[in-house]
């Protein structure tokens, strides 16, 4: 009677705790949303890549080219609002109410998977802390979205009972997003369900590959499709993102990474940049909380697998970026950080335990100190760096002015630097994308000369801007 009683007193405590791990992960992706709203403004004006995604909808066009490397997942994220709307702030909330509903779904399947479920939310809190996922919360990007998709596929992938179609969509998503990422997801999760004994001997390794492949498969389909239809086949448009990307190789850019820590947010190249010591802080804590979690999980004798596998899949993320992209940009590792979260909330739960259960004031001050840095840094970051790109963001439309003041309207063509797409569409024109470029309506170019044949072109230079150096040149 009292070992049932016992029992009884379990379940319950064990519901209590996962129904009040389920409300504060509510309250961690709501809390998201409103800090990067606060930190964000709304009226951000879209940034280049944006750009790209957003003028595939009459709304905001001209239409940007749309190049090689680029898919139709994020197009698919703002057709809701770009469809019929051409807000700005709109589509931010838009964007917002996404990624916060995509942090809880992402992180959601691991609260029946850790012992603990309050290191779940505590693994969404440190992984929406950072100034890289506030910044593009509201952001037509796709990295948050497939640092979620990732997430949720591993979680339902190692659920006790498998949610096969949670694996799907997850990797669907992620693929959709990235197909490169979707490989470097996919892949260690294949491997897992035939190596890893727990895995394989459960019955369900058949169910596990389906799933797997079935994701893969169907966040690919639209890139393939589009490859046949616009580039001349997969290994065409394989070629030609290549070339994009600058030729991929085998390289070693932690270094760049570590450089772009605290932006810009493109590191292309990284040369002549530092970084300010104190957001590194982020790449001491994290493997430190992870260490500790895994070491936690192995003291109290509980398996270490799920947390293991977490971290195998955050390196397989990752290491495209690390060994074969010979440039960084601080969003390419929001995967691998988002899985990484999972042993570190473990770690950072193990650190307050042991804190509580000693009564140690010292080691409670510590921690409560490392992370008051550790938010007030990320804050302190992705403010400059919202404001930074507020007022360069601006520096399109005062060029497209000088164009239209000299008599630059639409239709118009523009050749230049690499800034001339965002400026195109500011100005409502299109950019010229022979090499060298068919006779443009104008130039437009940052501290440099105009080429050979526009030297009798009238140069007229842009005041006010936030980067200085800009001119116009416009054709007789």
């Amino acid at each position: 009677m009292n070992a049932d009683r016992m029992n009884a007193d379990r379940t319950t405590a064990s519901a209590q705790r996962m129904l009040s791990a389920q409300r504060m992960l509510w309250i961690v992706a709501a809390g998201f949303c409103l800090v990067s709203a606060v930190l964000v403004p709304l009226t951000l004006p879209l940034g280049w890549d944006e750009l790209v995604y957003a003028s595939r909808f009459g709304s905001y066009g001209p239409a940007t080219p749309f190049s090689a490397p680029r898919t139709r997942g994020v197009p698919l994220l703002l057709a809701p609002i770009a469809s019929w709307s051409d807000s700005t702030v709109l589509l931010r909330v838009w964007l917002l109410l996404l990624a916060g509903g995509a942090l809880w779904l992402g992180f959601r399947p691991w609260l029946r998977i850790v012992h603990r479920p309050a290191a779940v939310w505590v693994a969404a809190g440190l992984y929406g802390s950072l100034w890289i996922t506030l910044f593009y919360a509201g952001s037509a990007m796709p990295n948050h979205y497939t640092a979620m998709g990732a997430t949720a596929a591993l979680g339902c992938f190692l659920a006790p009972r498998p949610r096969y179609a949670g694996v799907a969509a997850g990797l669907a998503v992620v693929t959709l997003m990235r197909p490169n990422d979707g490989v470097a997801v996919a892949a260690p999760l294949l491997l897992a369900a035939v190596l890893m004994p727990a895995l394989r001997g459960d019955g369900r390794l058949k169910g596990r590959l389906s799933a797997v492949a079935a994701g893969l498969a169907a966040g690919a389909l639209p890139w393939v499709v589009e490859a046949e239809v616009r580039f001349g086949g997969v290994r065409s448009r394989l070629a030609e993102a290549d070339e994009a990307q600058g030729g991929l190789r085998a390289v070693f850019s932690l270094g760049a990474h570590f450089t772009a820590l605290d932006g810009p947010l493109l590191c292309r190249p990284c040369t002549g940049d530092s970084v300010r010591l104190p957001v590194a802080e982020w790449w001491v804590l994290l493997p430190l909380l992870v260490g500790l979690g895994l070491w936690a999980e192995r003291r109290a004798r509980r398996s270490a697998a799920p947390l293991w596998l977490s971290v195998a899949v955050a390196v397989a993320a990752a290491a495209p970026y690390l060994f074969l992209v010979p440039y960084a940009a601080p969003r390419f590792l929001l995967p691998a950080y988002a899985l990484l979260a999972l042993p570190a909330a473990v770690g950072l739960l193990a650190v307050v335990h042991r804190a509580r259960t000693r009564r140690s004031v010292p080691t409670a001050a510590v921690l409560a100190l490392v992370l008051l840095g550790h938010l007030g840094i990320q804050a302190g970051l992705v403010h400059y760096l919202a404001g930074n790109h507020q007022r360069a963001r601006g520096d399109w439309v005062r060029i497209a002015s000088v164009l239209r003041e000299h008599g630059v309207h639409p239709p118009c063509v523009l050749a230049g630097n690499s800034a001339t797409i965002p400026i195109a569409h500011s100005a409502g024109c299109t950019v010229s994308e022979t090499d060298p470029p068919a006779p443009p309506s104008a130039l437009v170019l940052r501290g440099g000369k105009p080429p050979h044949w526009a030297r009798d072109w009238q140069s007229f230079p842009v005041p006010d801007t936030y980067h200085p150096g800009w001119t116009v040149v416009v054709r007789p």
